[in-house]
């Protein structure tokens, strides 16, 4: 590993971005990102290590120094390029990556001050490229073979790109109206704008993919019938049926899970109405249950739709909750609260059977078990209220069992997942799957890193056959 240079400047060149006064009143992206003169001096910091730890660190395995090297000589659409050859996404992997845990978790240059903002980098070089036109990379000559992908979520569309620039015709599936999956209806457009997200799944269809929105698969065809047409099959379907705690009165009004929630908000654009979109309303006080991403962007969301009370319930301490540092960040200083080691018990609702209340426990964790987590356990009479207009359930989400209940011989875990080999090859002859369908609900970049495994897998099948 390369030892920090004497003089290295330790601090990270900062993202600008909105004040909090600012981006509570609009759905405008949050972070505002480098301009050229940031990224030049953000990637003067990198060593060009030749083991490049940052590297190993990304599930999709891309090139990291040698695209920071071509921003450094100003070569940006060469660097957008060199990110393509692993990263089909950059400019949503540039935005809602986990970086910190990964790729720049593993930089050198974090041993002795902030480590190279890697995600920054990628979302400059992948924005510029948008900005001044892409490059359709050659594709090899065409192989004969048709794969059928089922979903145009971040799995999806990685399997896509990666299987047509091999030669083979490749169609997707997307059971909405628009290709995204989680990117176009579960995050908010102040963390990812639909137009970048439309963007990079335009590039994919350049590339020579066939895609096929209002396209139900389950419904319009079965796994077994797409075989019939098709040399292999791709589910990355998702994880979208929202999870419930199971307590009384979830079935009050002005219950929303948060997967409901994200969908108006997104797909059917409430945060426009009256001019345009479908209502939704939040109320003053909102209580949103859950400590992941998905919990902070409800939040988030409710304080942009006029809530002027919003806290974040969650049964564990700051310190476990899985949500991404700068999401926990940007929401406390947007005025979100948090209601830390705490439990709803049951929703309480009025004579119109409307959500008023939510009377909740709090919790204590126990000492860290063989795993070395700690247990959240219930205070003995620590009960209380709390007054709530509307209440955004975000505690998880499973996959749709559409798939499977069409599909006999699909072999699946008993919470709703498809199991699959190391590859992603399932129980069927020539199926493969990766992403939410098969871990549960994660994050984007892992879901990619899936697709990425599967593509190499499905042309090794093909190629044999």
């Amino acid at each position: 590993m390369s030892a920090p240079k004497p003089g290295l400047r330790k601090e990270a060149v900062p993202m600008p971005k909105q004040t909090p006064q600012e981006r509570k009143a609009n759905f405008k992206e949050v972070a505002i990102g480098y301009t050229e003169e940031s990224a030049l001096s953000e990637a003067q910091r990198c060593l060009q290590c030749k083991e490049a730890p940052c590297s190993k660190g990304c599930p999709v395995e891309m090139c990291i120094p040698e695209f920071i090297k071509l921003i450094k000589e100003h070569k940006f659409s060469d660097a957008a390029m060199k990110i393509r050859e692993k990263n089909s996404l950059p400019a949503v992997c540039g935005r809602v990556c986990p970086q910190e845990e990964q790729c720049q978790a593993r930089c050198t240059v974090g041993r002795i001050g902030d480590p190279i903002s890697i995600g920054r980098l990628e979302r400059f070089a992948a924005d510029w490229e948008r900005q001044h036109g892409s490059v359709i990379p050659e594709k090899a000559a065409p192989t004969g073979k048709k794969v059928a992908i089922v979903g145009a979520g971040p799995a999806g569309l990685t399997v896509a790109a990666d299987l047509v620039k091999l030669g083979h015709e490749v169609s997707v599936f997307e059971a909405l109206h628009k290709p995204g999956g989680v990117l176009t209806y579960g995050i908010p457009e102040f963390r990812l704008p639909k137009k970048i997200v439309e963007a990079e799944a335009e590039y994919i269809g350049k590339l020579g993919v066939t895609l096929r929105t209002d396209a139900l698969i389950g419904r319009l065809y079965t796994v077994e019938e797409l075989l019939h047409n098709f040399n292999a099959v791709f589910i990355g379907s998702g994880a979208g049926l929202p999870t419930f705690l199971g307590i009384p009165g979830e079935n009050l009004c002005r219950v929303y899970s948060a997967n409901e929630f994200l969908i108006r908000v997104n797909l059917m654009k409430s945060y426009d109405f009256p001019k345009a979109g479908t209502p939704i309303y939040v109320g003053e006080k909102v209580a949103v249950i859950g400590g992941g991403n998905v919990a902070m962007d409800s939040a988030r969301c409710a304080v942009r739709l006029g809530a002027k009370e919003v806290k974040i319930v969650y049964r564990r301490s700051k310190e476990e909750m899985p949500a991404r540092a700068e999401e926990i960040e940007n929401a406390e200083e947007e005025g979100v609260s948090f209601e830390f080691l705490t439990s709803p018990l049951r929703l309480l609702g009025n004579e119109r059977r409307t959500v008023k209340s939510i009377e909740c426990v709090r919790m204590r964790l126990t000492e860290p078990d063989k795993s070395g987590r700690r247990r959240p356990v219930p205070i003995e009479g620590s009960n209380f209220l709390m007054d709530v207009d509307s209440v955004i359930l975000a505690i998880g989400r499973t996959p749709n069992p559409i798939i499977k209940q069409t599909t006999d011989d699909l072999v699946t875990a008993d919470w709703g997942g498809i199991i699959v080999d190391e590859t992603g090859k399932t129980s069927l002859n020539a199926v493969y799957a990766g992403g939410d369908i098969v871990t549960g609900e994660a994050t984007v970049i892992s879901a990619m890193g899936a697709g990425r495994k599967a593509a190499r897998a499905i042309h090794e099948f093909l190629s044999e056959k």
